[in-house]
């Protein structure tokens, strides 16, 4: 797989994951509905966490996926699987309480709900998988089936 490296920091990412979901939809900044909206829940109140950045990685013995979610507690996130081979993790943070003796110099943090989806491959464990949370770092730990090592047998050459 070829790498390229990021115009945003100096992160390398893949030009083509086969196994994201993620898909530009140019009309979902319209007040109609998009052509992908049957795809994806997406909507004005998720896009506070649109940008939500999601690490995978592939181990000798796992996908691992990282989150960053600083601020959400884990009753807040969730992690599900659709479909059987479909990785779905969401959240959302709630708006602070204003009241109304209190004076606003600053509205910076994000609310609101995120939402990711990645088509897991086939040697992914789908009994076996495991979610933590520690320090706003959300990580979702997806053993690999065992690759059996094809038996070879040598073959003595008469002549």
């Amino acid at each position: 797989m070829s790498l390229i490296p990021s115009f945003f920091g100096n992160r390398r990412s893949s030009i083509f994951d086969p196994f994201s979901l993620d898909v530009w939809d140019p009309f979902k900044d319209f007040p109609f509905s998009s052509p992908s909206s049957s795809l994806s829940t997406r909507s004005s109140e998720t896009s506070a966490f649109v940008n939500t950045r999601i690490d995978w990685k592939e181990t000798l013995e796992a996908h691992v996926f990282k989150a960053d979610v600083p601020g959400l507690k884990k009753e807040e996130v969730k992690v599900e699987v659709e479909d059987d081979r479909v990785l779905q993790i969401s959240g959302e943070r709630n708006v602070e309480k204003e009241d109304k003796n209190d004076t606003w110099h600053r509205v910076e943090r994000n609310s609101g709900k995120f939402m990711r989806r990645f088509r897991l491959p086939e040697n992914a464990k789908m009994d076996q998988i495991k979610a933590s949370m520690e320090n706003g770092v959300l990580t979702v730990t997806i053993p690999k089936l065992e690759v059996k090592k094809p038996d070879v047998k040598s073959i003595e050459v008469s002549g």
